[in-house]
């Protein structure tokens, strides 16, 4: 794959970069069973980069249910916690991350919350490598809305034409693109289609 146009890389983490999905869907698998919510394991992985706020919103909507999103939210996050093992690297874009470290500027941009992705990105050796980090805290409208990406590319400082997006599901694929930038799908684990911004 030829980089050269781009002085920016962003990638998103869960699923992109840290195999940590099924860890996720654990916890909510457990979160489900403390709260009697049908636990549907195909419908939490299509929910793959929506902040865990915006997951608890959506339990709320497709079971009818009036649950504290907050409480909700804060229980999958504390039984993320207690799992002993919450993912490995993938390592076909983490061998690219290392590759384009030295020429070009690193940027994660996830809907983990920072509570959550600090860790994981440290237990990982990531989170030294990039030189900036926006997590679901950092921004008030989340993917498919394309702010997780333009916070990214500002804090690198790198226009977002200039940038290239990682992402394993539509969701993020439709916030890089919004924001203007060329993105990637990784699709289990390996590097597949780039997809250009219609505003090149």
């Amino acid at each position: 794959m030829d980089l050269t146009p781009y002085k920016g890389l962003i990638f998103d983490m869960d699923g992109t970069l840290i195999d940590s999905m099924p860890a996720h869907v654990e916890a909510w698998k457990k979160t489900c069973v403390l709260f009697e919510i049908p636990f549907d394991e195909e419908w939490f992985y299509s929910l793959g980069g929506m902040p865990t706020i915006k997951t608890a919103q959506a339990i709320n909507h497709r079971y009818q249910q009036n649950f504290d999103t907050k409480r909700l939210a804060n229980t999958k996050s504390e039984f993320f916690e207690t799992l002993d093992f919450k993912g490995e690297v993938i390592s076909s874009t983490y061998r690219l991350l290392l590759d384009n470290k030295p020429s070009k500027k690193i940027a994660v941009g996830t809907g983990c919350r920072q509570l959550n992705a600090l860790p994981l990105l440290g237990e990982t050796n990531i989170l030294p490598l990039l030189d900036a980090l926006v997590t679901a805290d950092d921004v008030e409208k989340h993917k498919p809305n394309p702010d997780t990406f333009l916070q990214a590319a500002q804090r690198i400082g790198v226009e977002p034409s200039e940038c290239l997006v990682f992402e394993d599901t539509e969701l993020g694929k439709t916030a890089a693109l919004a924001a203007g930038m060329d993105c990637v799908l990784v699709v289990d684990g390996e590097i597949t289609t780039l997809t250009k911004a219609s505003t090149r």
